[in-house]
């Protein structure tokens, strides 16, 4: 008996047959709030490399990719940073606004691959958890671009994805899809340089910061 792929992989295979990267996420979080589907990342705890790492932030600004149900960026709001969490779908804002009703926290609808002009080098820190690695690789250029273009002068940035050394890329079915060392890199683009590159989780995934 063959297993059923889960909902994000059928969702993620049907947009993308129509052109369009990221379409699938609205799909998944409508699904996922009929009680239809689970979503995958859902921990409803903040991510702990990024709860290891955590900062005063002093009134800084801090931006927040995928944010998702909004447990990272509630914890950075937690620490003083002044947040702006967007995502893709808005039924995903919708429900981190939900679970958060008092929160400082700035969620917005917005989309990694044509984000607002005003967030050009506007956050004194930026924090990509797992999300461009839902992209193919043909997406992911623009996607790095739009993230080096976030990070202020002086500021930090933290990239979490999938690494692809610690997989068997030939038989691997995503999303997500693992990242190379080079791709990862390639966020030192535009004037912000690489400060750190390590393997977390057994090599599992990449952990990198970068500044400007």
């Amino acid at each position: 008996m063959t297993t059923p792929d889960p909902a994000d992989r059928v969702l993620a295979r049907a947009s993308l047959a129509e052109g369009n990267p990221t379409g699938w996420f609205e799909q998944l979080y409508t699904a996922a709030s009929r009680g239809e589907a689970d979503l995958p990342w859902a921990r409803n705890v903040p991510n702990p490399e990024l709860a290891g790492w955590l900062r005063p932030g002093e009134g800084r600004r801090a931006l927040v990719v995928g944010s998702a149900l909004g447990d990272d960026a509630e914890h950075l709001a937690s620490a003083g940073w002044a947040v702006t969490a967007f995502d893709v779908a808005p039924t995903a804002i919708e429900a981190a606004r939900t679970r958060f009703p008092e929160s400082r926290v700035d969620y917005v609808v917005a989309d990694l691959l044509n984000p607002p002009g005003a967030w050009h080098q506007a956050f004194d820190l930026v924090v990509e958890i797992m999300n461009i690695q839902a992209m193919p690789r043909e997406f992911r250029p623009a996607a790095v671009a739009s993230l080096a273009g976030f990070l202020a002068p002086g500021g930090t940035a933290l990239v979490c994805e999938v690494a692809e050394e610690s997989t068997d890329v030939e038989t691997w079915v995503g999303p997500p899809w693992p990242f190379s060392r080079a791709e990862i890199e390639s966020v030192a683009q535009g004037g912000v340089r690489l400060v750190s590159l390590q393997t977390i989780r057994a090599g599992a995934r990449y952990w990198a910061t970068f500044t400007r």
